[in-house]
């Protein structure tokens, strides 16, 4: 069985969304193993930007094994539409990649030598959103992804 790990900065703070990721991580047992590796975040007014993004990047990579097949989530990253999504999961599941992790970063974005250290980058809109409502669309994506690649009934 495959293993999705989601790394990102802070921790959710809205009953809703929290709500909304342990529904998508229940919904997703079926398919795989769902982890969430929450990093804390850096207030903003304590450093510069740039500063920030380091200090959050560093904590980021030292959740990252080996082993793991590591997809940056970015603006410049590359946009699929759902079922070219499942289809590139899939394809990476073929070539033996059974650990997945999906970088999300915190209210500043990811720190360049996090995205160095990513196999990809992912872009799932042009449109920013905020860190927590990514985890939701995220985990959405991974399962309807899952329901697609079982031939299984999925809304479009």
């Amino acid at each position: 069985m495959v293993q999705f790990t989601i790394l990102c900065v802070g921790k959710i703070k809205e009953k809703y969304f929290t709500d909304a990721v342990k529904e998508y991580i229940k919904r997703m047992s079926r398919y795989a193993r769902v982890e969430i590796v929450e990093v804390p975040d850096e207030k903003t007014s304590e450093a510069e930007e740039e500063q920030i993004r380091r200090i959050e990047g560093e904590r980021l990579l030292k959740k990252i094994s080996d082993g793991m097949y590591v997809a940056a989530l970015d603006l410049r990253g590359r946009e699929y539409d759902s079922v070219a999504f499942s289809e590139h999961l899939e394809e990476r599941m073929l070539r033996g990649n059974s650990h997945i992790a999906f970088v999300i970063g915190g209210s500043l974005g990811l720190h360049r030598d996090v995205l160095d250290r990513a196999d990809e980058s992912i872009c799932f809109s042009k449109m920013t959103f905020p860190h927590q409502l990514m985890r939701v669309i995220l985990l959405e994506q991974l399962y309807r992804a899952s329901r697609i690649q079982r031939g299984e009934p999925y809304h479009k």
